[in-house]
């Protein structure tokens, strides 16, 4: 390929140069655009067929004898020699004239022109054409970065490390990752350290984890604690429409980085690119593969590269090409979880530093309140809370302003201004009070951290929790109180509407995975025990069988896994019905509490829970409108009455003054 590239710019010269002949050979063919010679223009004089001529200098005119009714037309011929023409015509002339076939004739010297000026017009279009050759050679060459021919270089990008440097103290919660990292950056420092002694330092590294766990972070930090340079570039940067340009550029990115070694280079999304070979839609002649087998090679000559580590990151660690994995490329796997809470109480403190923050936030408890999140959610968690405190005209942020951007972040913005029946209202006031009874009775460890019937993004109400602990594994129980915790909103609008809603239909779905999940994966069935039904695989892709879903199990097995599927729903759907009939006082306590004030607090709930007067829970002060305060006495009316008179909007009075209320009506305590 390179011994081509060599090649090509004499190619390129030479069709240039055949270009300029074939285009003088055409000039000169205008000049005579039939193709009559100077022999059949003797030939004419000699049978008598010229009946009129003219020459100016070397261009001779002539008429032939009209055919038939046709009038005679005139044409043109250039002559060589006037003079020589003349020599042989002349006879055939005179005989013409004697015979009256040719009256007259003109013969005209032409202007005394220089012979280089002739060739003005042949030494233009040469010189255009040589101009225009010139351009394209030096696109081809790459001599401009929005050259043509410029995509066979590899699009790599330098990160400024002096301006945004950033080193291993930027990075919270994978401490045990950084001490994996942390051979890499001693050996860039020092590399005799480890081959005076034998050994091989990995030659890439292959960070995987859910998105936004911070792999690329990950990466620069690598890079600027050893004080190298680090290139980055995509998976996908590397293929191309045009066949040969994505490993053309793979050998670019390893020559430049071979420059400035010791460096980093860093592919991020490298299943783009690194995917099973195999089953492409062009078979092995396929662009993706052959960039993938120049990616294999260039990875695996790196005896000469020493000082160039890759560094690549994905989030489908189980699509990669084997050979890409195995020792010798990226022989080393570094795998980043979500943060728990320890670890996301320390992403927030890196991210609060540079923001004023007030002096109650509680780091921890915003940590527990942003389980599963990534570090780049929690990032985006405190961004929009900074932005809300700038909405407010707030010069810190405050502990609101980090719970609503909680919020904000996991189901969209609040929509206030949105138009609400009451009938509405009480359906979704009911179904989120049933979901947070459930919950709490089923599982005493789960915690409501706030309930609301104010509509936020796709959903008409919610109902947040805070775990108390961070788990990475799930039991047989806990699975099934999550099913209990979906089934609640369902059970509470049949026990207390008489009626159901389409409301229920995101919790029907997740309720109805989960309950597939344990019956054909993690072998939950007492029927059908532990066994894996399917393959386990949630997706198909190039690269693998299509059939990779298809049923590895009869239909009496199909017909058994629903039936098994449908007892688990039905279980934990009478169960969470059996709970909310215990608990119907508070059920309809805590639906009234939320249509009157929309949304409440998790100490509010569970102080309604318990059987606390909602008066004491909602102070009238804060909460109850004008028009409820019908339970006071006279003397408590008389007193607030002299003390609106005393308030510089006393001339209000129809407003200070409330009506009493009416006998049978129902107060707060009813």
């Amino acid at each position: 390929m390179r011994n081509n590239n060599r090649i090509r710019p004499f190619i390129t010269w030479g069709i240039l140069i055949l270009i300029c002949v074939l285009a003088t050979s055409l000039i000169s063919g205008l000049s005579n655009p039939e193709k009559v010679t100077y022999s059949d223009i003797v030939n004419y004089f000699k049978q008598e067929q010229v009946t009129e001529f003219k020459i100016v200098g070397n261009e001779l005119t002539y008429k032939l004898k009209p055919e038939g009714d046709l009038p005679a037309e005139e044409k043109t011929f250039v002559l060589y020699s006037t003079a020589r023409f003349l020599d042989q015509v002349d006879p055939y002339i005179t005989s013409a004239q004697e015979k009256g076939i040719l009256p007259s004739y003109d013969i005209q010297q032409a202007s005394s022109l220089p012979l280089w000026v002739t060739y003005i017009p042949y030494v233009l279009l040469i010189g255009a054409v040589l101009f225009f050759g010139w351009i394209m050679l030096k696109q081809m060459s790459g001599g401009g970065k929005g050259g043509a021919m410029s995509f066979g270089r590899a699009k790599l990008r330098l990160a400024d490390t002096e301006k945004s440097k950033i080193t291993f103290s930027d990075v919270a919660g994978a401490d045990e990752e950084k001490e994996e990292l942390q051979e890499i950056v001693e050996f860039l420092k020092n590399p005799k350290k480890y081959t005076s002694l034998g050994a091989r330092i990995p030659r890439g590294v292959l960070m995987v984890g859910p998105p936004g766990t911070g792999k690329t972070y990950m990466a620069k930090a690598t890079a600027g604690e050893a004080g190298v340079p680090f290139f980055s570039i995509s998976g996908s940067d590397f293929v191309e429409l045009y066949v040969g340009v994505g490993a053309s550029r793979v050998r670019d990115t390893f020559e430049q980085a071979k420059k400035n070694a010791p460096c980093i280079v860093f592919i991020d999304e490298i299943d783009a690119v690194g995917r099973q070979r195999g089953a492409g839609l062009g078979g092995g002649n396929d662009e993706r593969e052959q960039t993938l087998n120049q990616l294999l090679v260039e990875m695996d000559g790196f005896e000469q590269n020493e000082g160039v580590i890759v560094m690549a990151a994905t989030n489908r660690p189980d699509v990669l090409d084997s050979a890409l994995l195995r020792p010798g490329r990226f022989d080393r796997q570094i795998v980043i979880h979500l943060p728990d809470v320890k670890a996301r109480e320390e992403i927030l403190r890196i991210h609060a530093r540079k923001k004023p923050m007030d002096k109650k936030v509680n780091f921890e408890d915003v940590a527990k309140a942003t389980s599963g999140f990534a570090p780049a959610e929690l990032e985006n968690v405190l961004n929009e809370a900074a932005l809300l405190a700038a909405r407010g005209n707030r010069k810190v942020i405050t502990m609101n302003e980090i719970t609503d951007a909680i919020m904000k972040v996991e189901l969209g913005v609040e929509k206030k201004s949105r138009l609400i029946t009451d009938k509405e209202k009480e359906l979704t006031a009911y179904h989120e009070a049933g979901h947070a009874i459930v919950t709490v009775v089923a599982d005493g460890n789960s915690k409501v951290n706030e309930i609301s019937i104010i509509p936020r993004g796709m959903a008409g109400g919610y109902t947040s929790y805070l775990p108390v602990e961070n788990k990475s594994y799930m039991s047989k129980g806990e699975m099934l109180d999550r099913i209990i915790h979906c089934m609640g909103g369902r059970a509470a609008e049949e026990l207390c509407l008489n009626d159901i809603s389409t409301g229920a239909a995101g919790d029907i779905q997740q309720a109805t995975e989960m309950a597939r999940q344990m019956v054909m994966r993690y072998g939950m069935s007492e029927k059908l025990g532990p066994i894996l039904f399917g393959t386990g695989r949630e997706e198909v892709f190039l690269g693998r069988d299509f059939t990779a879903e298809s049923k590895t199990y009869s239909e009496k097995v199909a017909a058994t896994i629903d039936e098994e599927i449908k007892r688990i729903i039905d279980e934990q759907y009478e169960r969470a019905k059996k709970i909310l009939q215990e608990h119907l006082d508070q059920l309809h306590v805590i639906a009234k509490q939320l249509i009157l004030h929309e949304k409440i607090t998790g100490e509010q709930f569970r102080a309604l829970l318990e059987g606390t007067d909602p008066a004491e829970v909602f102070p009238e002060s804060e909460t109850q409108k004008p028009e409820e305060k019908q339970d006071e006495t006279p003397a408590e009316q008389a007193e607030e009455r002299s003390e609106a008179a005393a308030e510089p909007v006393a001339e209000e009075k129809p407003e200070a003054e409330e009506p009493a209320a009416p006998e049978g009506t129902k107060t707060n305590e009813e």
